[in-house]
């Protein structure tokens, strides 16, 4: 941890790790602002796919996940160990800078998968007598706003423009969540202050991409390819539902 005199903030190391579900994650982020006006700025992020490995089911197997994320969590953290960021070894808290804190995803996710990232932080913690924070990987879809971005939104001229991230956020305000295992609407008061006022009642979006494209024999991850199909489709062949258009709620269906 450093503080910065000139403007006056703290400066934290923080290791992520995330395993809820197919992608074992560790990230290295340098965290430093106000509560009101965080900066994070990305300095090291690994991801290691698990989509071949479930692809011929159609879907994540639990216990195939959690296979895979104790082989690769090592293998992550030797990758970050070694870069030019330098943190210790499992072994040894001598060598290299040692995080700040170690924050893990708690939940939610599939709970084989979670715990095996769990008992590597209490682990890590331990032999870099660090503390770990359990986080709620939800709760990281809404932060992820903090993130700087270079996804593209238009070519004028010859030149790029890109989206910026929020340096501030200002409450109250909606956060629509859609990802594979959730589809939710939360109402955020403040930062660590939420309550879910709309969500889905049967499956989430990405799981009914998922299925559809296991019914429909298209392959693993169901959502890019039929978005793929769809970009050829005709949208007037087939009148669908529209679910839940009169219902007195916030809710979502779509199964």
């Amino acid at each position: 941890m450093v503080y910065n005199y000139l403007t006056k903030t703290i400066i934290m190391l923080i290791l992520s790790i995330e395993t809820s579900c197919d992608e074992t994650a560790l990230a290295l982020l340098e965290c430093s602002g106000t509560a009101k006006a965080p900066k994070i700025k990305v300095l090291e992020n690994l991801v290691s796919s698990q989509i071949n490995i479930h692809r011929p089911f159609g879907g994540v197997v639990p216990n195939l996940a959690k296979r895979e994320h104790e082989k690769n969590l090592p293998l992550l953290y030797t990758q970050i160990k070694n870069s030019k960021h330098c943190l210790p070894s499992i072994a040894s808290a001598k060598e290299g800078q040692t995080p700040d804190l170690i924050a893990i995803t708690v939940g939610p996710g599939l709970p084989p998968a979670l715990w095996v990232g769990i008992g590597f932080a209490k682990k890590l913690g331990e032999e870099l007598n660090v503390p770990v924070v359990g986080a709620n990987h939800m709760e990281g879809h809404i932060a992820a706003i903090l993130l700087p971005t270079s996804d593209t939104l238009k070519v004028k001229n010859g030149k790029k423009s890109y989206r910026s991230s929020l340096t501030t956020v200002h409450f109250p305000a909606i956060a629509l969540l859609v990802s594979g295992g959730h589809t939710e609407l939360v109402l955020i008061k403040n930062w660590l202050d939420y309550t879910i006022i709309g969500e889905t009642v049967d499956d989430a979006a990405g799981e009914a991409f998922d299925k559809v494209a296991r019914m429909l024999d298209l392959g693993y991850p169901g959502g890019p390819l039929i978005s793929k199909h769809a970009l050829t489709g005709n949208r007037y062949a087939f009148s669908l539902p529209r679910p839940m258009l009169n219902s007195k709620n916030y809710n979502f269906s779509f199964s």
